[in-house]
């Protein structure tokens, strides 16, 4: 079976735009582990990260999340992605006619910019259903949610990460990788067209 290296991950991730090239997306869609992996698999899409969002508590957890929601932010690269084409996947990845009954797992899209409203409401107003549910609020406050949230389904795979330990990656390095944006979706069993990129296309998913 290929394993990925910790010259493969490091390649990857030294080739990836920095933060500063980047921009920022944040949904709120239910459970944020598949939405996480969703947009992993992207392309433009950078680096994924799982948090919470859309309340009051400047300090929320797992075990006291308040009022606010489970949210994934990403960051994309403007120059291969849209903001547009991000809310047409959070779109795809929820059901808008629909709100959850616990405040936890809402439905919400997040702006940060009077266009990025704009785009969402664009693209909301055109959906073909009797109404809309899912709601569009400011991005006031983004927390990160506890390290064991954060790429949960590479995490869960030791054969994985040995590439990410043997680079001496810690657990925030792992996080904001933007190999492990794109294996954490793999190894959601979902299709990530950069993955040669990572020097493995043979890889078992087990």
């Amino acid at each position: 079976m290929s394993r990925w290296t910790a010259a493969d991950v490091q390649a990857y991730d030294e080739r990836a735009p920095a933060p500063s090239e980047t921009r920022t997306f944040t949904a709120a869609l239910g459970c944020f582990w598949g939405p996480d992996a969703a947009f992993g698999t992207l392309p433009g899409v950078v680096r994924t990260r799982v948090g919470y969002a859309g309340g009051t508590d400047p300090n929320p957890t797992y075990e006291r999340i308040g009022d606010h929601s489970e949210v994934v932010q990403v960051d994309y690269d403007p120059g291969e992605t849209t903001f547009a084409a991000l809310v047409d996947e959070a779109i795809g990845l929820h059901d808008p006619t629909r709100q959850p009954a616990k405040r936890q797992y809402h439905h919400v899209l997040f702006f940060e910019r009077e266009r990025e409203r704009e785009a969402i409401e664009d693209a909301l107003d055109a959906l073909e259903v009797p109404s809309v549910e899912t709601r569009v609020e400011p991005l006031d406050s983004f927390a990160l949610a506890e390290p064991y949230h954060q790429k949960f389904n590479l995490r869960g795979k030791r054969w994985a990460t040995d590439a990410f330990d043997d680079a001496d990656y810690d657990r925030t390095d792992v996080r904001e990788s933007p190999a492990a944006a794109k294996l954490n979706a793999v190894l959601a069993g979902r299709d990530v067209s950069e993955l040669g990129a990572l020097g493995r296309r043979d890889v078992e998913l087990r």
